[in-house]
């Protein structure tokens, strides 16, 4: 009776899978085997450009990978508050794995957390004076009351930067100096410079010379379409790929099982890791030319729904005889 009931859901999923690829192209690359775990970006990658919310398709692509038995991870720069509120709806699992704050901590839907690593204060410290006058420079606090985020100076947010204070107001406290609110016992989870590419270009340049180098990681997100770049302070040893490797490890998914979504640098070491890495269609051109050297599959941008389209493929690969969710 259970066999049955197993293989009646299998070809229920099969029949809704294959009905929805019917009405889309089946993408010519892509996950070539079996994939059991998928990490996917957030911003110019699973949502379009200038908008917060998840499209139709790629609901249902999310929805029916999941019931297929392929555990859907989410990877992000932003931190778990300003993450979770955009799932919203989306029908996600709740022991849905998040791997946030550039991988500095994983937490499921529900908040319950599995992974996290924290900045040293004194790095922070240490960094708030080489990064003097260069955009604006925030910290992030692991806690679930507000406020949960550090800033100086909101004066110098300008264009997006505003925009993105605007709307993390209340979880904002400004301190001046803001080494008086980074004390030993705080528990930083990231710090971010962002300004001008033309700024974030010189922050990391100080950065690489300054005596405190190797402590933190530096990664780099760009948007030279509104002349902005974010650079993410990060633990030593910790990035997306990192947080996904741990995730696959706990999760008893072998690495070649693994497939990582994503259009910016600060995906670059996740697609690297992954045993298929997918470069939106919509990444900048320098991220794009490493593609074939570092073996990228370059998918459909994020305005034709490619987190879909790859989701849609990897369903697609699944073994007849269906695949368990470990």
């Amino acid at each position: 009776m259970v066999f049955i009931q197993n293989f009646l859901v299998f070809c229920r999923l099969r029949y809704m899978t294959s009905s929805l690829l019917s009405s889309f192209q089946t993408p010519s690359v892509g996950p070539t085997g079996p994939v059991r775990l998928v990490a996917i970006d957030m911003d110019g990658t699973l949502l379009p450009d200038f908008s917060t919310v998840v499209s139709d398709r790629n609901r249902r692509a999310l929805k029916l990978a999941q019931e297929a038995g392929i555990v859907v991870a989410i990877a992000t720069g932003r931190r778990q508050a300003f993450t979770a509120p955009l799932l919203d709806g989306v029908g996600l699992r709740a022991d849905t794995p998040m791997i946030t704050s550039n991988g500095a901590v994983t937490r499921d839907m529900t908040g319950r957390r599995y992974d996290s690593t924290r900045l040293n204060p004194a790095v922070a410290r240490a960094l708030c004076g080489v990064l003097e006058g260069l955009g604006i420079l925030v910290f992030t606090l692991d806690k679930s009351t507000r406020p949960d985020l550090i800033v100086e100076d909101i004066a110098r947010a300008r264009g997006t930067l505003a925009k993105w204070v605007e709307s993390n107001r209340d979880s904002i406290a400004v301190v001046t100096p803001i080494e008086n609110a980074l004390g030993d016992e705080v528990d930083l989870i990231q710090g971010m410079a962002a300004g001008t590419i033309k700024e974030m270009i010189e922050a990391e340049q100080r950065m690489k010379e300054c005596e405190w180098a190797g402590d933190f990681e530096c990664v780099r997100t760009a948007y030279p379409g509104n002349d902005l770049s974010i650079l993410d302070l990060l633990p030593k040893g910790v990035s997306k790929s990192s947080a996904l490797a741990r995730l696959a490890d706990r999760l008893g998914i072998p690495q070649a099982e693994t497939m990582a979504i994503g259009d910016n640098w600060n995906d670059e070491t996740m697609l690297d890791w992954a045993g298929t890495g997918v470069l939106m269609g919509n990444a900048t051109a320098d991220l794009k030319m490493l593609a074939p050297e570092r073996g990228w599959v370059v998918g459909p941008t994020n305005r034709e729904d490619g987190v879909a389209v790859m989701l849609e493929k990897a369903i697609s690969l699944l073994p007849e005889k269906g695949s368990g969710r470990v």
